[in-house]
């Protein structure tokens, strides 16, 4: 089936305007994580607009209990896909662009290789824009994650999501050494990449926990920091134990800047993607 194009030149950014985008991303056979993951900032974002694609389909290989996105078997990566989400970006207007993707433990690479040509696509659409990678952990194949990091992004995510203590139960099939390691061999790799992560906040993790990952995340190499709030997406997914007051977020923000992180973005409605251009034009 081949892919139409999307036209949103003189979409008046609106409520109305938010429909436009939503019913234009899907003509053009494209997903995002704010649809997919059900993210609260949904409506805000969408009528900046600005969105977080998703690649590699809709559907996830892994089964973490936080995550609203599908599971189950994905069907083959589109070879039109990157060059699909260059030209939505590019349609879009974007300056900053941001890709990420469900977790393919189903491919030999990952899908490293279609991170790699979607940041190749976009550079030649929009050759001005930066472009930010959320991947998944790719099993710890050092091949695939070279792959992606010497594509040259500018920012390279990815998320720790929670403390060790609870990855059996938030992440399973992740390890969080593992994660640390990709986080880590990004930046030997390619040392002027920004590395990126984050964490969500009332699953159960204690404080000291928190600080552990803190740390653990600078000694990888992280410059940027993003803490949320967990929402629990529906009454399936994994239960909240806390939400934080607004001041603990302030004062994580400040435990973070002064433990060495370049910049740390704290909030109840922070993600991972969330503002990620003015995250990005602040003063790294």
């Amino acid at each position: 089936m081949a892919r139409r194009p999307l036209h949103l030149q003189g979409v008046r950014v609106s409520a109305p305007a938010r429909r436009v985008l939503k019913l234009k991303l899907r003509q053009a056979r494209l997903h995002t994580v704010c649809e997919s993951a059900r993210c609260p900032n949904l409506g805000e974002c969408f009528s900046r607009p600005a969105a977080a694609f998703l690649i590699l389909g809709s559907r996830c290989t892994r089964r973490c209990g936080f995550c609203a996105v599908e599971k189950g078997t994905p069907l083959l990566p589109d070879p039109g896909e990157p060059a699909a989400v260059a030209e939505a970006a590019r349609e879009l207007g974007l300056s900053h662009v941001v890709v990420t993707s469900v977790t393919r433990d189903d491919l030999a690479d990952g899908g490293a290789a279609q991170f790699a040509a979607t940041i190749r696509e976009v550079r030649r659409a929009l050759p001005a824009a930066r472009v930010e990678v959320l991947t998944p952990d790719f099993g710890g194949k050092r091949a695939a994650i070279r792959t992606v990091a010497q594509a040259g992004p500018d920012v390279y995510n990815h998320n720790l999501e929670t403390a060790p203590g609870l990855y059996a139960r938030v992440r399973p099939g992740a390890d969080y050494r593992r994660s640390l390691e990709l986080l880590r061999m990004v930046k030997a790799l390619q040392p002027g990449i920004i590395t990126k992560s984050g964490l969500m906040l009332g699953l159960g993790e204690t404080a000291a926990e928190v600080e552990a990952a803190l740390d653990d995340l600078l000694s990888a190499g992280v410059e940027v920091l993003t803490l949320g709030q967990y929402l629990a997406p529906s009454r399936r997914h994994l239960p909240v134990a806390r939400y934080l007051e607004p001041e603990e977020f302030v004062a994580w923000a400040e435990i973070g800047k002064a433990k060495g992180f370049r910049q740390v973005f704290a909030g109840p409605l922070v993600r991972s993607s969330y503002h990620a251009e003015e995250i990005m034009n602040s003063e790294l």
